[in-house]
């Protein structure tokens, strides 16, 4: 009897896989929200020089300017860029009282003297009460460092599934995910309560942590225990409430316009999910696979009674157990190390193409879906679309992965995402909507691409390389996510550059595809020998 029959002789999938899978999913779309917060956290409210005379305590001048609309200030006070818009770092040096004149204009631009924003700047608060951009002033020669707050997230995104992904296979996912939920809830608090930018980006960072360590020891308690025959439904399920996640961003995000209350509200909620996580069973393979095989009874007992299956595992015990995993544990007892999936010929394919194919999804999937304000239209409009599109994506990816196969599906979702955020670049600045749409499309195709990954990835690496291949598959994404929004800063150079940048890594990495071995319908390998002859 496999272990996959064990699961069916208790319950399989019972009342308790199905509140398991339930109160494990619920923080996923939490998460989901978390890696996209940037959008909002650190939204770029309209702005100009702070008005240097305003500081001067002279009476006749505040009796002057009392008079004066804030349009007429303006007009004195702060030059126009080429769209006639107000310089955003810039002001005159010296306030051009002539310019409230009928009819006056700027006729010698180089003649006036103007000067960088000494004094600060005032901020439009209509759309957003604050962002961290407003607090800190992370506008003109500051501005690098908004882009260097989310890479500096997503590096600890990377550190965590480094440090809390090993940690799991030592100390167990029940526990690393407790631990998990408890450093994202204070870590998270700690954020929106940060004096300043430094402790900001360090609070961040440990979110970025225990939002790794949340989604993998997450994905590992619900495979492990639900059977094999409800995976795939289990898996999109958890995948859809990630992207309801992203739609719950918008409308919190429009609801709570204070980066620190907003912080705060998908924070705090973690505190519950620490609570009620006590409940979690500890994944019975990894027991087993720990020699812990006599709590692993206690677990699958505590399973069958939850399921009405009390009466049919009296008499399971230890031996049962040994037998029934009898594979995974001869081939656990065989030491690998991570050059492995680089040591023979298809393994060191399968990587290679596999790690482009991670690393182009996540640095173009985050690199369109972490600027919204670029589209000129309601950010909060285009995070509704940017989620919603996830839904129909997945199902299509779904769909062709079942019946065309893995590899069309991995390598047309890569394409077709660089050819339409391609196209993109031709589209005129004043085509907002136009522009938005394709963008859409895009990170669709993208979302795609996520959903292939996961599935395609496990199936390529044998059982006792597999999550070995699944945490290099993860360092590569993480690092397409950290260079993602440094990748905008290009646009200071050439506006059109970053979607070249983004439009051309899905390009590559879907030719990189089809080099790949098709899955559909392959059992998978439990050897490396099994790779290399397939």
């Amino acid at each position: 009897m496999a272990f996959g029959d064990l699961l069916d002789h208790v319950g399989g999938m019972g009342r308790f896989q199905i509140f398991h899978v339930a109160l494990l999913s619920i923080p996923i779309m939490l998460t989901s929200i978390h890696n996209l917060a940037q959008n909002f956290l650190a939204a770029v409210p309209e702005h100009y020089c702070h008005i240097h005379q305003v500081a001067n305590n002279a009476t006749w001048y505040l009796k002057y300017t009392q008079s004066l609309s804030t349009e007429d200030l303006l007009k004195v006070s702060i030059p126009l860029d080429s769209n006639g818009a107000p310089e955003q770092c810039l002001r005159f040096s010296v306030l051009q009282w002539n310019l409230l004149a009928p009819n006056a204009t700027i006729t010698n631009r180089t003649a006036i003297s103007v000067e960088p924003c000494k004094d600060g700047w005032t901020f439009d608060r209509s759309e957003f009460s604050s962002t961290i951009v407003s607090q800190w002033d992370l506008v003109c020669d500051q501005h690098l460092l908004k882009q260097l707050a989310q890479s500096i997230y997503m590096t600890g995104v990377l550190v965590g599934g480094a440090v809390l992904g090993s940690l799991s296979d030592r100390l167990g996912r029940r526990r690393l995910i407790i631990w998990s939920y408890l450093q994202m809830a204070v870590s998270g608090t700690c954020t929106a309560f940060s004096p300043n930018f430094i402790s900001f980006c360090v609070f961040r960072f440990l979110v970025g942590m225990a939002n790794s360590g949340i989604v993998l020891n997450t994905v590992s308690l619900v495979l492990e225990w639900v059977p094999t025959r409800v995976r795939t439904m289990t898996g999109t399920f958890t995948g859809y409430i990630a992207t309801l996640g992203q739609l719950l961003l918008a409308g919190l995000a429009y609801t709570i316009r204070d980066w620190r209350w907003l912080q705060l509200a998908v924070s705090l909620p973690f505190f519950i999910f620490f609570l009620y996580s006590w409940w979690y069973a500890e994944s019975a393979r990894w027991l087993i696979m720990s020699g812990k095989s006599e709590q692993a009874v206690k677990e699958l007992r505590k399973v069958a009674r939850i399921n009405g299956k009390s009466d049919e595992c009296r008499n399971l015990n230890v031996d049962m157990l040994k037998s029934s995993m009898k594979k995974e544990l001869a081939a656990q007892k065989t030491s690998h190390s991570v050059l492995d999936i680089v040591r023979t010929p298809m393994l060191r394919r399968i990587s290679c193409c596999i790690g482009v194919v991670w690393f182009s999804t996540t640095f173009a999937y985050y690199g369109l879906a972490t600027d919204l304000q670029s589209f000129g239209l309601s950010i909060y409009l285009v995070q509704v679309t940017f989620g919603s599109v996830d839904i129909p994506c997945k199902a299509i990816s779904v769909l062709i992965m079942s019946f065309i196969g893995r590899r069309a599906a991995q390598a047309c979702s890569l394409t077709l995402a660089g050819i339409i955020i391609m196209a993109s670049i031709f589209v005129p600045r004043e085509m907002q909507v136009l522009r938005a749409s394709l963008a859409v499309m895009g990170k669709g195709c993208l979302a795609s691409s996520f959903v292939c990954c996961y599935l395609f990835s496990g199936e390529l690496y044998p059982t006792m390389l597999r999550q070995t291949g699944m945490g290099f598959c993860n360092t590569m994404a993480r690092i397409g996510g950290i260079v993602a929004p440094l990748v905008q800063l290009t646009g200071e150079y050439f506006r059109f550059l970053p979607l070249v940048i983004y439009a051309c890594a899905p390009i590559i990495s879907g030719i990189a595809a089809c080099f790949l071995p098709e899955t559909l319908k392959v059992a998978l390998p439990d050897s490396i020998e099994e790779v290399e002859n397939r």
